[in-house]
């Protein structure tokens, strides 16, 4: 299940760099449409990569994935309540969904809730 569980880091930090990094110009929209500050928005992203970073990190050092994974679960979590607030369609909503998810994933490996 470990494998697993590397490869859904690797899939979440890729994600997550691909999106704050090099679509960032859709990040800055979807921000202005959920009415949110730049300074959220720069909190957000920040914490988002400082946690990629950190779900990397833990693929070395086991121990190092499970907080970073639930509080990008819960960040994943707060993007479907701003998805749904705005009314976007089920498209827009199904990546945060997904990498909430497979983050609840690496938690449940992390802490051993999940194993084989």
């Amino acid at each position: 299940m470990y494998i697993y569980s590397v490869i859904a880091q690797i899939i979440v930090a890729v994600s997550i760099a691909v999106v704050w990094i090099f679509r960032f110009d859709n990040i800055v929209q979807e921000f202005k449409q959920y009415e949110l500050s730049d300074l959220t928005r720069s909190i957000v992203g920040a914490t988002k990569i400082s946690l990629a970073t950190l779900l990397v990190a833990g693929i070395w050092y086991e121990g190092l994935a499970l907080i970073p994974s639930l509080i990008m679960a819960f960040l994943m979590l707060s993007a479907q309540y701003f998805h749904f607030k705005v009314k976007n369609p089920i498209n827009k909503r199904i990546p945060s969904l997904v990498l909430m998810l497979i983050c609840l994933f690496i938690a449940g490996v992390s802490s051993e809730l999940i194993h084989l």
